[in-house]
């Protein structure tokens, strides 16, 4: 079982900042990738930004200069700095998370329960 958790977020007025931390834990063997998505109201959830086991690092065009992910890969956590937030931003941010299982050494791709991010104009 591989559970993942996210903190941080709430509310924010145009141009501040926050944080968010994406925990992953449970039978985890090794983690290749994390990520973090956001889903308006209305709108199909869509990538933010993902780091994989490497390293290396997307982001989506609309964030590109303005969020920063970076990772604690000892303690299989992930973080997302936003920085210079629009009201465009607003949208429940989830984490996701995939890897090898330390049980059956099977893959798993599993999901936080996500967490408000609200941008006032």
């Amino acid at each position: 079982q591989v559970r993942v958790v996210e903190s941080g977020g709430g509310l924010v007025q145009a141009g501040g900042s926050l944080g968010l931390s994406c925990e992953a834990s449970g039978s985890i063997f090794s983690i290749i990738f994390m990520g973090w998505y956001r889903q308006a109201p209305g709108k199909e959830r869509e990538l933010v930004a993902t780091v994989n086991r490497g390293g290396a690092i997307t982001y989506a065009d609309s964030v590109k200069g303005r969020f920063t992910i970076s990772r604690d890969v000892a303690m299989n956590t992930v973080y997302l700095q936003m920085n210079n937030l629009k009201p465009e931003d607003t949208a429940v941010y989830y984490c996701n998370s995939r890897g090898l299982s330390s049980l059956n050494y099977r893959p798993f791709d599993e999901w936080g329960q996500g967490t408000q991010v609200t941008v006032s104009s």
